[in-house]
Parts: C-alpha cells; structure tokens; sequence
C-alpha cells in the first residue's frame, strides 16, 4: 500500500487494532477452550479416587470412559486447528 493509501485508511487504525486485538483474544480462549491438560488432570484425580476407595469400580470405568471421550475430541480439535493454522 502506498503513502496515499496510507493516509486514507488511517482514520481507520484504531477499528483495525480493536479487530486485531479482539482476534487474538478469540485465538486465545479458543486453545484454552480446547486445552486437553484439565481432561488429563481429572483422570489422574479419578484414578487417585478409585486407589483411595472413594469410588468403585463401575463408577470409575463409567467416568473414564467420559474423560477419555473428551480428550480424544479434544485433541482432534488441536489436530484440527494446528492443520488451519499452518496452511494460513
């Protein structure tokens, strides 16, 4: 863009920062969102109940089954992201 275009869309800076700005925080609640590391905090914490006798077996295996659901959408989604990431 030339110096003329420039001083044309100038006026428009600030809209552009906001834009930006607000992009970057989508980006970031996104990975957040899509995080895996809470889903493998709370298996350990479940395995840590099933050892500790707070919950049995078929309560265990029940949640397990949940989480592990979880984290397998969860890393398809990061799997996901990172092949639209690298190709934009």
């Amino acid at each position: 863009m030339g110096l003329f275009g420039q001083l044309v869309t100038l006026p428009l800076a600030p809209v552009r920062g906001a834009l930006w700005v607000t992009q970057q925080l989508a980006d970031t609640a996104e990975r957040q969102f899509f995080d895996p590391a809470p889903v493998k905090r709370e298996l350990i914490a479940l395995e840590q109940e099933l050892v500790e006798g707070r919950i049995g077996a078929e309560e265990f295996d029940r949640r397990e089954d949940e989480l592990l659901d979880r984290l397998e959408e969860l890393e398809a989604q990061q799997r996901r992201m990172a092949a639209n990431g690298s190709t934009s």
